[in-house]
């Protein structure tokens, strides 16, 4: 049973708390029990390891080859022009990635710093990362949510919660109890994390905390997401093998012609590599991170 099911009796019992709140101890007791009310990060790669991954890519991997074939007929020329354009697309991509990873640092300031709460039986204002579960907070317009929460005392509180549901209409609460699933836009009678009060002033009972709060378990799934690579990183993928393929078998083919014709081997050879170099698109990669970015 979720906790917007839950009568509010079942919840006091739970989290041994009660409408004045948790005595300090408890407070205590029950932040080692459920946790602190801290968005915590997973482990980050660091920039060069980002920078690094950038040439993972397989037609990347064919341009550091061409530019090192390059380097050794001493076309360098080539070799340079090879070398600045995977060098500048390593960090382009290294950019994206790192805008990227600050989507997680975006979420921890959905939490408010600070909030007004009972304990033991008065009102205090502690830091947001002591709140525990069960704790009774006081809320009213303009404050942030900093936690998960039913509501046990509600004057015309109405809340927006765009942050997590993308609706920006103000959502009416009240403290109806509610039967079966409800998607979170439907639960009247809870507020989340990283929501505003927008009117009216109530008390709510604290339920969930930290990475166990909607923001959080986004966050979770966040830090947890495999890399994937978009449709078209996968269709370029598949596109630079196919062209290698062609291109060494286009070389095989004018190396035998120019054997045939009795051409010396390693002119052969020469002629047949300065043909896979030109052949293969440097800039390509470089061209698809920047439209991607």
């Amino acid at each position: 049973m979720k906790q917007y099911q839950k009568k509010l009796d079942q919840l006091y019992t739970e989290f041994s708390s009660g409408e004045n709140g948790l005595s300090t101890e408890q407070a205590v007791k029950n932040c080692e029990k459920f946790g602190r009310n801290v968005i915590t990060e997973g482990k980050k790669k660091s920039i060069p390891v980002i920078f690094l991954e950038q040439y993972k890519d397989f037609l990347v991997l064919i341009l550091i080859i061409a530019a090192i074939v390059s380097a050794f007929m001493k076309d360098v020329e080539s070799c340079a022009v090879i070398l600045v354009v995977i060098t500048m697309n390593a960090i382009l991509g290294t950019v994206q990635t790192v805008k990227a990873e600050k989507s997680l640092t975006n979420l921890k300031k959905l939490s408010a710093p600070t909030a007004k709460a009972l304990r033991n039986g008065e009102k205090v204002i502690i830091p947001s990362e002591e709140i525990a579960v069960g704790d009774i907070l006081l809320i009213e317009a303009g404050d942030q949510i900093c936690a998960d929460g039913r509501l046990v005392e509600c004057a015309s509180v109405q809340v927006n919660e765009s942050a997590l549901t993308g609706e920006s209409v103000n959502i009416d609460k009240d403290m109806s109890d509610i039967e079966g699933e409800k998607p979170l836009a439907e639960r009247a009678n809870m507020v989340y994390s990283g929501s505003f009060v927008t009117y009216g002033r109530g008390k709510m009972l604290v339920t969930e905390v930290g990475m166990d709060t909607e923001v959080g378990k986004i966050a979770s799934l966040i830090q947890n997401a495999s890399e994937r690579k978009t449709p078209l990183q996968n269709t370029l993928d598949e596109f630079g093998k196919k062209l290698s393929i062609a291109i060494l078998i286009v070389c095989a083919v004018v190396f035998g012609l120019s054997m045939l014709r009795g051409g010396k081997l390693m002119d052969s050879f020469m002629f047949a590599i300065a043909l896979a170099v030109a052949a293969i698109p440097e800039a390509l990669s470089s061209i698809v991170t920047i439209v991607l970015s």
